[in-house]
Parts: structure tokens; sequence; C-alpha cells
């Protein structure tokens, strides 16, 4: 099984298993509307500008509450639990385009959860993270107000933000690393040092993609 197959697997016994009315660490989203965004990204490409473009944010909402209204939550499950669109039939593009994506959404669904831990994750997975995190982290961290530098426990310095000014050290793990480059960073369990202020900011910035 594919990394992206494990978590999309992971994600849906869980989806299954707490309901749709669960909180998740998305702003508004219970699970029902994470399993609606998660089926809309692989079988709507019509609605997908709207996730990054506000302009088309609008019809991607209408389309996200469509797909509620027409399948019952177990019916929206089921779908996520298959690859739609081209990733059921291409898993290699499945596992190079998902696996980021799920990995956080699991997450996000986890962690909204009382008394979660972080996961021990296979060191395929750790180092595919690290990889995605050194290579993009500049991307993800383009509007953190202060420079940001991620060491990754066991090894491994990448850079984001501003290179001048303040800069932040932030150590964790590569899964850690990357929740907390996607924005997660109340949630991610990393170690952040440097200027109070400066840790401030970027805990309160938008960060990701």
């Amino acid at each position: 099984m594919t990394h992206a197959r494990g978590e999309r697997s992971a994600l849906c016994d869980l989806f299954d298993r707490l309901g749709p009315d669960a909180p998740t660490l998305c702003e508004g989203w219970t699970t029902y509307d994470l399993a609606a965004h998660l089926v809309l990204r692989e079988r709507r490409p019509d609605a997908l500008p709207g996730i990054a473009l506000k302009p088309l944010a609008g019809h991607t909402a209408s389309v996200q509450e469509r797909l509620k209204a027409r399948h019952p939550y177990p019916e929206l499950v089921g779908l996520v639990r298959r690859p739609g669109g081209v990733y059921g039939m291409l898993p290699f593009l499945d596992e190079a385009v998902n696996t980021l994506e799920l990995f956080v959404h699991h997450e996000d669904v986890r962690r909204a959860q009382p008394s979660w831990e972080p996961r021990a994750l296979p060191d395929s997975l750790e180092r595919l993270f690290w990889k995605r995190v050194s290579a993009g982290g500049r991307l993800m961290l383009r509007r953190s107000p202060v420079g940001v530098v991620l060491h990754r426990l066991g090894g491994g310095v990448a850079l984001g933000g501003p290179q001048i000014g303040p800069k932040v050290e932030v150590t964790g793990s590569a899964g850690e690393l990357l929740l907390f480059c996607f924005g997660r960073q109340a949630h991610a369990a990393v170690e952040l040092r440097g200027d109070p202020d400066a840790i401030a900011r970027l805990r309160d910035a938008k960060l990701g993609l």
C-alpha cells in the first residue's frame, strides 16, 4: 500500500468512527465538510480554482454544499475512500500529489479531538516529508512575518520567511514541521526558540500553500 492509500484509508476509518458532526482544525468545518472538500478536490475540477483564488471561492463553497446535500455522510466517506478522477486511474499520481494533503487532513481530524498524541511515522514517510519541506519551505513560509529556520530532528536545516530581521528556530520531526508549515502552528509538536515577539507573530501568521 502506498503512503497516500494508507493515509486515505486511516482518515476514512476515522471519519466513520467519529460521524459527520465532529470538529476539525479547518476553521468552521466539521468532518462532513472536510469529506465534501476532499470529494470536490478529486471529482469536481471545475470547483478547484476557488480553493486558492478568492474571487472563485463562492462557486467552490456552493459546490461543496451541494455535495453534502446530494450525498449522505457515509456516501461521501465512501467516495473519499476510493481515489477519484485521474488519481483513481494513475496510482503513482495519487501518491505524488495526495500524500501530503491526506496526511495533513488526517491530522486535522485527529488533532481536533481530545487527548490526541503525535503519531510515530514510518521512516520512509518522514524522509518524504522532509524532502517536501526542505524543497518547498520557502513557498509555504512566504507569508511569515519573520525569518524561520527549520531544524529536523535527526538532521537537516531549511530556511523560510524574510532573511533580514529576527529569526525563529523551529525544531521537530519532519511530519511536525510539515504541519507547522501548512499553517497548523498551534497543533504542531515543535519547539520554537527566538525573540518572544517574533515567536508570537509566527504563531499567528497565515502559513501554507
